[in-house]
C-alpha cells in the first residue's frame, strides 16, 4: 500500500487490508526472537525490552504482526516529516540504486550537488554550502570542529535540557542527562540556562523577563568563561526531547547580537526541528536568525536513508578555501540519501507539506490540546509549534510537581508509562520524556488524523489525572 491509498475516501478500507494482509502472530514471535538474540538496542538495559516487530507503514499510520495500527503522533523518532512510504521518495531511491548505488566522496555526483543546492536553497540569509553526513550527531561534531578551526578557539556553549547527539563531542554538548553516564568534563564544553518560563530558572513572571534574564545570564557565562577562548554558542533554535520549549521573541536575536559582539560564531542544530517541524523550512525562520552554521537530519528525507548535513555560512566556508578541512566520511553525500532528499524536498515545495505543519499547529493541534488541558488538571502546560507540541503533566497545578521526577528512574516514570500505554491501546503512538507527552506527527498529517490522535490523547490523560495530590 502507498500514501495514495489512504488519501483517498476508502483510507480505512485499504489500511485495514493491510493490516489483516500482513497479520501473522507467528512470524512476529519469530522476528522478537531474532532481535533479542543479536541486537543489541540504543538507550535501553538490554533484558528489559521487548521490541514491537512492525510490520508495514503508509502516510501517518504503522502496524505490526498482531493485527495493531497505530497513528503515529512520535514521527518514529521525530524524522518522519513526510510520512511513511511516500510514493514519489521510495521512486526516487528504487531508481537511483538502479542507476548508481554509491560513490566516494571525493566524486562529483548529480544528486548529491542537486540535494545540496535544494538545502541551500530553502537556507536563510548566506548558508549556501552543504557539507553531507550521515546524521545529525556527525553534523554536530563537524560544525563545532568547523568553528574551532575557524576562530581558533576551543570552547563551545550549550545549553542545558538540550540533545546534539551520542557521539564524544556531541554528548558533551548534550544538556540533559543522558550526558552524566560519558561526561568527562574535558572536552571544552561549558553550559548555560536557555529561557523555560513555567520552570524559570530566573524567577520570571513574563516572556519579556524571561528573554531578558536568560540573555543577561547567557552574557555573564560568556565574560565569565573568556570570550576570547569560545569559539561557538550551540542551540537547538527550539529544545526538541528537553521539552519543546519555544522561545520568547528576542532571545534568539539576543543571542545573534551577543554572538556578534563577542565574535563568537553561532550554530543552530535544526536536525530535530528543520524541514517543516515548527510550520517553517527551517525553525529559525520563525524569528528570522541567520546562524554562521546550522545543522540537519532527520526531515531532509524523513530518515528513508540516513543523511544528515552542515550549512556552512560564506564567512566559514571562505576559511577553507585554500586550507584542508581536516575531517571526511566514507558516505558523505551518498546517492541513494541524496536521491531520497531531492524527492523529499521536491515533494514538500509541490505538495505544500511544510503549510499543512503550519495550518495543523495553528487550527487543530494547538486548539486541540488547549481544549484538552482544561479538562484534565494533570496539564501544567500546553507549548509548541507546528507539528511539535508538548503537554507538561504534573501532580499538582498550583506547585507544579512534576508527575514524575527530572531524570526519572525507570520504576519512577511509570505514571507516564501507563498514559503511554493507554495511548498505544487506543491505537496512538506518541513520544515521552520524564513528565512530558511529546505530540509528534508527520507533516503530511491530515486534520482528520490529528483530531483521530487528540481524542485518544483525551481519554488517556484520564491516568494522569490518577495520580494528582
Amino acid at each position: 500500500m502507498t500514501v495514495d491509498d489512504i488519501d483517498t475516501p476508502a483510507a480505512t478500507t485499504a489500511l485495514d487490508r493491510a493490516v489483516t494482509r500482513d497479520r501473522d502472530p507467528a512470524l512476529a514471535q519469530e522476528i522478537r526472537a531474532a532481535d533479542r538474540a543479536h541486537v543489541f538496542h540504543s538507550w535501553s538495559a538490554q533484558g528489559q525490552i521487548s521490541p514491537v516487530p512492525v510490520a508495514g507503514a503508509a502516510g501517518s499510520y504503522f502496524w505490526d504482526y498482531e493485527g495493531n495500527r497505530y497513528l503515529d503522533f512520535s514521527s518514529q523518532f521525530v524524522n518522519l516529516n513526510i510520512g511513511h512510504a511516500h510514493p514519489k521518495v521510495v521512486q526516487a531511491i528504487q531508481e537511483q540504486a538502479a542507476r548508481l548505488c554509491t560513490i566516494a566522496p571525493h566524486f562529483a555526483n548529480d544528486r548529491r550537488s542537486e540535494a545540496a543546492g535544494l538545502v541551500a536553497a530553502h537556507a536563510p540569509g548566506d548558508l549556501d554550502k552543504v557539507f553531507f553526513t550521515n546524521g545529525g550527531t556527525e553534523a554536530n561534531e563537524h560544525a563545532v570542529r568547523m568553528a574551532r578551526l575557524t576562530t581558533g578557539r576551543p570552547k563551545v556553549l550549550s545549553a542545558y535540557r538540550s540533545y546534539h547527539g551520542s557521539t564524544a563531542t556531541s554528548m558533551h554538548l548534550t544538556g540533559d542527562p543522558r550526558r552524566w553516564a560519558t561526561d568527562t568534563g574535558a572536552a571544552g564544553v561549558a553550559h548555560f540556562f536557555g529561557p523555560y518560563l513555567y520552570r524559570s530558572p530566573f524567577n520570571s513572571t513574563t516572556e519579556q523577563e524571561e528573554c531578558e534574564r536568560a540573555l543577561a545570564h547567557l552574557d555573564l557565562v560568556i565574560r565569565m568563561e573568556g570570550p576570547s577562548t569560545i569559539a561557538a554558542v550551540l542551540l537547538e533554535p527550539v529544545i526538541g526531547t528537553g521539552g519543546v520549549l519555544v522561545p520568547p521573541a528576542g532571545y534568539l536575536a539576543g543571542v545573534r547580537q551577543l554572538c556578534d559582539e563577542y565574535g563568537v560564531l553561532l550554530i543552530t542544530d535544526e536536525v530535530m526541528v528543520g524541514f517543516g517541524r515548527t510550520g517553517r523550512w527551517f525553525a529559525v525562520d520563525n524569528w528570522d536568525v541567520v546562524p554562521d552554521l546550522m545543522t540537519f537530519a532527520k526531515g531532509v528525507n524523513s530518515g528513508y536513508v540516513p543523511l544528515g548535513g552542515v550549512l556552512i555560512s560564506e564567512r566559514v566556508a571562505a576559511e577553507f578555501e585554500h586550507r584542508v578541512y581536516p575531517g571526511g566520511l566514507t558516505y558523505s553525500g551518498h546517492p541513494l540519501a541524496c536521491a531520497a532528499a531531492v524527492a523529499t524536498i521536491r515533494a514538500m515545495e509541490d505538495e505544500g507539506i511544510v503549510e499543512n505543519a503550519a495550518r495543523l499547529g495553528e487550527h487543530v493541534l494547538g486548539p486541540g490540546l488547549r481544549e484538552i488541558a482544561e479538562r484534565h488538571p494533570s496539564v501544567g502546560e500546553v507549548r509548541g509549534l507546528g507539528v511539535m507540541w508538548a503537554l507538561e503533566l504534573v501532580r499538582d497545578r498550583e506547585s507544579r510537581e512534576m508527575l514524575v521526577p527530572y531524570a526519572a528512574t525507570p520504576a519512577e516514570a511509570e505514571p507516564v508509562n501507563q498514559v503511554m500505554a493507554a495511548c498505544r491501546k487506543r491505537g496512538v503512538w506518541p513520544f515521552a520524556n520524564y513528565n512530558r507527552l511529546h505530540i509528534l506527527p508527520p507533516c503530511t498529517t491530515s486534520e482528520e488524523e490529528a483530531r483521530e490522535g487528540l481524542a485518544v490523547v483525551d481519554e488517556a490523560l484520564t491516568v494522569a489525572d490518577s495520580y494528582l495530590t
